[in-house]
Order: C-alpha cells, then sequence, then structure tokens
C-alpha cells in the first residue's frame, strides 16, 4: 500500500476531465512516508499560537538542510507553538493555497523522527485547506513566506487527535515538532515561469506566454483539425519530467477545435486542479507524460483520445470534437 504523510483526504480531481472507464483511479503521491492517513475527527477550534517551547536545531540549520532537532525538554505546550527560524521573502501563504515543502517530523517525547521528505529528496506538494492536511501545518503556516523555515510543536487535538497513528508510532498523546522549509507557494494567480519556445506551425493553435497568472489565449486556426494526438512546448520549464503515474498541479484552459468556443478553465474559477494521470482523457495522460514541471504545454486531443460520441453532458463539447487545451504544470504532487 502507498503510503501518505500529512495527507487527509486526497485532493479533489478533474470533473470535465475524469475518464469513466475501468483504469485505476490511484491516489495522491504526496511521499513513500511512514505517516498514515490520518484520522477523521471533529474540527477543533481555532488553536491559541504561542512562541514555545520548542526544542533546538542542533544541526541542519540551513534552509533546505535536513535537520537535526533535539529532544523536546519538559512538557510541551498544550497550544500550537510556532516560531520563524528562517524568514522567506517569497509569496505570502493563505488559506486553500498549495504549497512546496521539505519537513521533518518527530515526537516530543522521545525525539523519534517519523517521516521527513529530505531524505527522499522530494519535496511534498499539498493544499493548506480543511480536509487536506493536519490542522497544525493549516495554522502554523497561513500567513509563511516562501523561502521561510518554520517549526512548530503540534498538540494531539491538531494533529492525529485521541486515536494518534499506530502505523506511524504516534499516540494520542503525543505532541508532534516538524520542522517545514516552504519552497514553493501555488494559488489560482499562478503561472509557469520557463523559456518560450517557437510555435511556428500554422496549422497548430497559437497559445498566449503570459506568466501573470491570467489564462493565455488559444488561437486556432481555421484548417482541420489533426487527426493524432499534439503536445507541444510552449514554455519549456527546468523541472523533473512527469511520470504516467503521477499526480500533478496545473492551470488550464480548454477550448473546442472548431469555433474555439472555451468550455472549461481553472482561471475562470480561480482555483487549480490536481489529478492523477491515471484519472484523465488519454490526450491528457499521453500529453503532459514526459513533459518536465515549470512548462506550458499546448494539447490538441482528436476525439478517439478524448470523449468520442459520449462527451460529459452540459459540458458544451459536442461529439466528436476535437479539443485544444493550454496546460501549465505546476507541480508533481
Amino acid at each position: 500500500m502507498r503510503r501518505r504523510s500529512l495527507l487527509i483526504a486526497v485532493p479533489a480531481g478533474l470533473v470535465t476531465l475524469a475518464a469513466c472507464g475501468d483504469e485505476d483511479a490511484g491516489s495522491s503521491k504526496a511521499s513513500d512516508s511512514a505517516t498514515p492517513q490520518a484520522p477523521a475527527t471533529s474540527t477543533p477550534p481555532t488553536p491559541k499560537i504561542v512562541d514555545g517551547p520548542l526544542p533546538a536545531i542542533t544541526a541542519g540549520t540551513k534552509f533546505g538542510e535536513k535537520p537535526t532537532v533535539a529532544k523536546g525538554s519538559g512538557e510541551p505546550s498544550k497550544d500550537l507553538a510556532v516560531k520563524t527560524v528562517i524568514a522567506g521573502g517569497g509569496q505570502t501563504i493563505a488559506e486553500n493555497d498549495y504549497l512546496a515543502a521539505d519537513y521533518l517530523g518527530q515526537i516530543w517525547d522521545t525525539g523519534k523522527v517519523f517521516d521527513n521528505s529530505y531524505d527522499r529528496k522530494a519535496p511534498i506538494v499539498i493544499q493548506l485547506a480543511q480536509g487536506s492536511i493536519i490542522d497544525g501545518w493549516r495554522y502554523a503556516l497561513a500567513g509563511k513566506k516562501a523561502g521561510s523555515r518554520v517549526q512548530m510543536a503540534v498538540p494531539p487535538a491538531y494533529g492525529y487527535g485521541d486515536e494518534g497513528s499506530p502505523q506511524g508510532g504516534i499516540k494520542g498523546t503525543d505532541t508532534l515538532v516538524f520542522v517545514v522549509d516552504v519552497k514553493d507557494v501555488f494559488n489560482g494567480k499562478s503561472s509557469v515561469k520557463g523559456k518560450e519556445v517557437a510555435q511556428d506551425d500554422a496549422a497548430l493553435p497559437e497559445v498566449g506566454t503570459n506568466t501573470d497568472g491570467a489564462a493565455p489565449s488559444i488561437e486556432v486556426p481555421d484548417t482541420a483539425a489533426p487527426k493524432k494526438l499534439v503536445a507541444n512546448y510552449v514554455i519549456e520549464g527546468d523541472g523533473p519530467e512527469v511520470a504516467a503515474q503521477d499526480t500533478v498541479l496545473v492551470q488550464y484552459k480548454g477550448v473546442v477545435w472548431d469555433g474555439g468556443k472555451e468550455f472549461d478553465s481553472t482561471y475562470s474559477r480561480k482555483q487549480l486542479a490536481s489529478f492523477s494521470l491515471q484519472q484523465v482523457v488519454k490526450g491528457w495522460s499521453q500529453g503532459l507524460t514526459g513533459k518536465k514541471v515549470g512548462s506550458r504545454v499546448l494539447i490538441v486531443i482528436p476525439p478517439d483520445l478524448g470523449y468520442g460520441d459520449n462527451p460529459p453532458q452540459d459540458s458544451g463539447i459536442e461529439k466528436d470534437s476535437t479539443l485544444v487545451f493550454s496546460v501549465d504544470i505546476l507541480a508533481k504532487m
């Protein structure tokens, strides 16, 4: 079974692109951590945030370095203890934003490390929202900036509750200590920031290259639609390549080839989308596989790799439509 770290719910996938066949839905690949899914509990009241106590960080004191943290001394606070160890200058985190972060978690009383992303060399990408992450993280990180290192001591009520997490070795009485390096923040105004790639095929749509968070234009030529899948860089990033089983965080806009009418857009909803490439139509999964994180990709999907003669009801997509998308790959999850 794939193990998750701080997730308590898998983020919702796309609606208009959700595959309706017999494919495995998969799950969000947050990490291969030792901390399992947290139990669902009633929401506690907003915590009081205090300065400490917090155990010392004795090694790995720079941003991005794996920290070593001393065992907790004495009784931990019943409140949520939070300290900005290194203040970053990036984007401020707000509720419902997504963040990419490296982190280490250990138990106050024993100093036992139960999870860390540094050894995996893969930061977690997760939404700072109720139902997606433990409440200790939600309250401790809201208002912090990208580039910050934040240390927190999370009492059970804002961690895994009275049940704890037996698989992770966490008891219902354990206060948890985390060090979190916030590497990036994403929201409905995010765009990729890569290198522009020439769009010199007049028979293909031209996609706007603005990176201001606004929806890019998609100009569909007055020609016949291609019969095969097209997946071309518009802006090429320098992140890791997306694999066929990955879950991605994206901004996207979709139009139909005939007439260029928009039928779906995260920009219009002002809300990012995350989904497994195993959960979407074949044109999306094939088109994004092998592309780099941080890129904007033009995808032209012929009917046999899209919805064919069975488009989603009330989607604005006619039968046997060729679909055109601009997709910003913000992160792998």
